[in-house]
């Protein structure tokens, strides 16, 4: 059994699931803090799902001063700028995520039961680590968040996730993330003929009760039995 690099916390919607979410945090936070919006999530009819929230290691940020907090990768500037982005740390914590979806794997569920979602930083982990997986997963759910290195986005992506669905969405106020960030990385995804759903709410830097409805309707319209 792999035995994945990143620690996790774990919630299961029912016993033996036949579907996994894992789910990334954005910079500065913690995987459990995303735990308490399972129960928000209308899943009715839907097969028991395993959502995992992994934890990103502690790392200097530039951005932030050197100081060293949870981040999936390092910011050596704004977001509003993608010419000098850690991809190093992208790529590190891509292939930490694939452990997390190797042992999903060994647990019995396959890839295509596999979804990958994130909310900011987090967002651009699921985002990466999904659509350059050299297997079809079940999904995408990207939130207030972008596609890191988007200049050769291309280069790195896998068509065998091009039918696979990518729920997108950003607020229109979010002074962190700018919103022309995950709207040129929706262009992308578009010229590549990715299957997006588009979703913009009244915002901040934040999830909001409406947006929490659309995934479980976007969820159950996948899953639903």
């Amino acid at each position: 059994m792999t035995t994945p690099f990143l620690e996790y916390d774990v919630v299961e919607t029912a016993e033996n699931p036949t579907v996994s979410i894992i789910w990334m945090h954005g910079i500065g936070d913690h995987g459990s803090s995303f735990v308490p919006l399972v129960p928000e999530f209308d899943l009715s009819d839907c097969p028991p799902i395993r959502f995992i929230f992994p934890h990103a290691i502690e790392r200097p940020v530039t951005a932030n001063g050197g100081y060293e907090m949870s981040a999936w990768f390092d910011i050596f500037g704004d977001f509003a700028d993608d010419r000098n982005e850690d991809s190093d740390g992208v790529n590190q914590s891509k292939e930490w995520i694939e452990e997390l979806i190797a042992q999903e794997k060994e647990r019995g569920i396959p890839a295509n039961q596999i979804f990958l979602a994130g909310f900011s930083q987090g967002c651009a982990m699921a985002l990466e680590t999904a659509l350059c997986y050299p297997e079809k997963l079940a999904g995408v759910i990207g939130l207030s968040g972008y596609i890191p290195m988007l200049g050769k986005f291309k280069e790195r992506y896998n068509p065998a996730n091009k039918d696979v669905p990518v729920f997108y969405a950003h607020g229109t106020h979010d002074d962190v993330v700018p919103i022309f960030r995950a709207e040129a990385a929706l262009k992308v995804m578009q010229e590549l003929g990715q299957n997006v759903t588009w979703h913009e709410y009244e915002m901040p830097h934040t999830l909001c009760m409406p947006e929490i409805i659309d995934i479980g309707n976007w969820l159950r319209k996948l899953l639903a039995k």
